[in-house]
């Protein structure tokens, strides 16, 4: 997750403190369409994985809490 949240703080550079982790980032506008693709790019590097679009929706995406839990987490 550091490197999500680098990230993050990286393409937002006026925020200030940490992004807590069920804080929307799309309604926060932490993460904007000219930049998904590259947190999925992001995302589909640490966990090693394709991300299919066809089986993910938004809110897979919406908060840090939810990315860990879908991308992060190794299942089982």
């Amino acid at each position: 997750m550091e490197r999500v949240t680098a990230w993050l703080q990286e393409k937002n550079p006026g925020l200030d403190g940490p992004i807590d982790a069920d804080e929307d980032l799309i309604e926060a506008r932490l993460i904007d369409s000219m930049d998904f693709l590259e947190f999925i790019d992001l995302l589909e590097d640490l966990s090693g994985t394709p991300i299919d679009l066809q089986e993910v929706t938004i809110d897979d995406f919406r908060t840090l809490a939810r990315v860990r839990e879908r991308f992060l987490t190794p299942a089982g």
